[in-house]
């Protein structure tokens, strides 16, 4: 339940959005996903939050990254960590809950209502403050996907779950194909 004169902000966990969506077989329209939004109450925020790869000359997310930039999203960044598992496999780190956690109750007291895109139960603490600072909460993610994508803790916790699925319509559009597949 959204009110037209309600102060908005969105939340976009970039990481476990992409993985939702893509758990769903659709990419999402960051641009329509505004103007969705804008059309719910009075937007005054949205942050988009994912980890950076430095090293790499060219990162794949980087075009995305800088369209949200010029397109009204507030971008928090920081370099991913490269490590190598117990088993010799090349992984990336770049947990952005902090920043997003911090950025939210910061912005608390200036807001009616607060989407978080994620489904990560490390937000239901978060949730549960913002909550008893009068915030209402929404989250966006899905259990639709195989395996859910959202936390029961955090669906439990929040005012209002949105499945994402049904938003396909409003902010999707069909995945783009890419050349490894």
């Amino acid at each position: 339940m959204f009110y037209k004169d309600e102060r908005l902000a969105l939340f976009i966990d970039g990481s476990n959005l992409y993985a939702a969506a893509k758990n769903l077989g659709f990419d999402i329209d960051y641009k329509l996903l505004r103007q969705e939004f804008m059309r719910r109450g009075k937007l005054l925020r949205a942050f988009y939050y994912t980890a950076l790869l430095e090293n790499d000359e060219y990162s794949p997310i980087r075009p995305l990254v800088d369209w949200l930039n010029y397109n009204g999203f507030s971008m928090v960044t920081k370099p991913a960590k490269e490590y190598t598992d117990s088993m010799g496999r090349r992984k990336v780190k770049g947990n952005m809950d902090i920043e997003l956690a911090v950025d939210a109750m910061e912005l608390a007291p200036h807001l009616d209502h607060i989407v978080i895109f994620s489904g990560d139960g490390d937000f239901r603490p978060l949730v549960e403050s913002l909550q008893r600072q009068g915030v209402r909460v929404s989250v966006v993610s899905t259990i639709r996907s195989q395996p859910p994508m959202i936390s029961d803790e955090l669906r439990r916790q929040v005012d209002n779950f949105i499945e994402l699925e049904d938003l396909r319509d409003v902010i999707g559009r069909p995945p783009r194909e890419t050349s490894d597949e």
